[in-house]
């Protein structure tokens, strides 16, 4: 029973966020073919799971200082990887679907693979908890997995989402390179702010004030995304 609830304040925040950013899409996707990637974000997280592990493992025995190592596992062994695999879901289930016919679409399905593994990660939080179960400790870690990680994962993969388009849209390579850094840095930064503040290297009121104040700007960043988005033309074809 006491699984159960943690699968549902799991996937709690994913559920909401989804239905908040599918009101965006004027033509709404198909409840099959939402369900389909989101189900594919979630079994997706487990292979990056395991390659984070195995990253870890060798920078680890890397000859350089302790804070270059954990820099590369924020950004390189996390961060990265996580865009990468959830990028993976859309490659190669969304682009060649007839289904994908409007610019939008691929902002929208790189959030659903996102949320579906935040939903892992929330779930494994919950389920390493020690017990006993406290209801309030789990409604607060439910919350601030759901204003944070969760929303986390919805906005850099958003935002590649976005330079995805610009990179079919004119076919550089340069523009993709470009989505991968920026989700890479939202995400390695927010990871390194938690991490600072959760090891007393900067407080933790500073360090939910760098979270909140990068969380509030791509929020922003992603909002005017969506608005330029929607004048491209309804029809999207992938070479």
């Amino acid at each position: 029973m006491i699984y159960l609830i943690y699968l549902f304040f799991g996937l709690a925040p994913s559920i909401v966020w989804l239905l908040f950013f599918l009101r965006k899409d004027a033509h709404p996707e198909s409840n099959r073919m939402v369900l389909r990637i989101f189900l594919y974000g979630v079994l997706i997280a487990l292979p990056a799971l395991f390659v984070e592990i195995g990253l870890s493992q060798t920078f680890s025995k890397i000859p350089l200082s302790k804070s270059i190592i954990a820099i590369l596992n924020i950004f390189l062994g996390v961060a990265f990887i996580e865009e990468f695999f959830k990028y993976l879901v859309v490659r190669e289930k969304v682009l060649k679907d007839p289904e994908l016919d409007e610019p939008i679409d691929l902002i929208l399905y790189m959030i659903i693979s996102a949320l579906g593994f935040a939903a892992v990660e929330n779930i494994l939080v919950l389920f390493l908890l020690e017990k006993p179960f406290l209801i309030g400790e789990v409604s607060f870690i439910t919350a601030f997995r759901f204003v944070g990680a969760t929303f986390l994962h919805a906005l850099s993969s958003g935002t590649l989402g976005y330079f995805l388009i610009r990179y079919f849209s004119r076919a550089s390579k340069k523009t993709l390179i470009s989505g991968f850094l920026l989700a890479t840095l939202l995400h390695g930064f927010f990871n390194f702010s938690i991490i600072m503040a959760d090891e007393g290297k900067i407080t933790k009121e500073a360090g939910f004030f760098l979270i909140a104040l990068l969380l509030i700007f791509w929020a922003g960043f992603l909002n005017i995304s969506f608005k330029k988005v929607k004048k491209l033309p309804s029809v999207c074809y992938i070479k």
